[in-house]
């Protein structure tokens, strides 16, 4: 007769693993967040002092802390959606042709979400320079002027998110891709029968069938765009003016640049709570959606 205890003992390593590695940190900077830790403390723990809610306090009269999440909250509106739609009208057209093609494809859109951020940062640097860049050149061909790719704030923001989006399609397309795929034949042989034309089969079969992956896709995505962070501080460091901050990128700031660690811990969880607080949301406004 097997031991009870046999099924603890496959998953005990990866269990001790998970908690050594990530609830006890989680924890450890969760109390390091009531503290005034920085360098100096870390070097003399004496030298650190109990500040009960003073950082979160302070956070929320912070400028550079409120405009990085204005920042984020830009990101999610426009970055969400477009990188959504994108990624599922890339899926759907893939799905229409043909096998051979639709690898190949499948191959080029998925690419850029395994390529490291650094290359891809010189390849956009050079696309989005405002002097020599290659988007201002072919605007130039059209008697467009110059455009300040990252130069200017409100611009500076909606290039990254099209970098965001180019290299984040591949993952959602895959999924969009096999749900697509997951749909069975007879459903469109009935509608076909119906005289059902393909704009009526889309919205009527196609996007209902999808409603799982969709909101998948949707929920993992919002998540991203709240820790946004490669983009901004691999191509503006946050700049220009602060125009690109994002709380991720915030909390990196403070905790590394700056050696602010009990500031920048009290960042990360007010950053934890927004996913968590969004996250809910979505799975709220999802089983309202079940219920109709």
């Amino acid at each position: 007769m097997k031991s009870k205890w046999t099924p603890f003992l496959f998953i005990g390593p990866a269990v001790l693993l998970l908690i050594i590695f990530s609830f006890v940190p989680i924890l450890i900077a969760f109390g390091i967040s009531f503290t005034d830790t920085n360098l100096i403390g870390l070097a003399n723990w004496s030298k650190i002092n109990v500040i009960a809610f003073d950082n979160y306090a302070d956070l929320f009269s912070d400028k550079k802390f409120l405009e990085s999440i204005g920042n984020t909250i830009f990101y999610v509106i426009i970055g969400v959606p477009l990188a959504v739609g994108s990624s599922f009208m890339i899926a759907f057209f893939l799905n229409l042709i043909g096998s051979w093609l639709a690898s190949t494809f499948r191959v080029i859109y998925y690419v850029p979400s395994v390529t490291n951020i650094v290359a891809i940062a010189v390849v956009w640097g050079f696309l989005y320079n405002q002097e020599y860049g290659l988007f201002n050149y072919l605007l130039s061909l059209v008697d467009i002027d110059k455009v300040p790719w990252l130069e200017d704030p409100l611009v500076a923001k909606l290039s990254l998110i099209l970098l965001a989006v180019w290299k984040s399609n591949g993952v959602s397309m895959l999924i969009f891709l096999a749900a697509l795929q997951a749909i069975p034949r007879v459903y469109y042989e009935a509608a076909d029968i119906d005289g059902a034309n393909r704009w009526q089969k889309l919205i009527k079969i196609t996007i209902p069938s999808m409603s799982f992956a969709t909101f998948f896709v949707t929920v993992t995505t919002l998540i991203g765009w709240l820790q946004f962070f490669e983009e901004p501080f691999v191509m503006t460091d946050g700049g220009p003016l602060n125009g690109t901050n994002s709380i991720a990128l915030f909390i990196y700031q403070e905790g590394f640049q700056y050696n602010e660690f009990g500031y920048g811990a009290a960042a990360s969880f007010i950053l934890f709570a927004i996913i968590i607080v969004a996250t809910l949301v979505q799975f709220k406004f999802r089983k309202s959606d079940q219920t109709l």
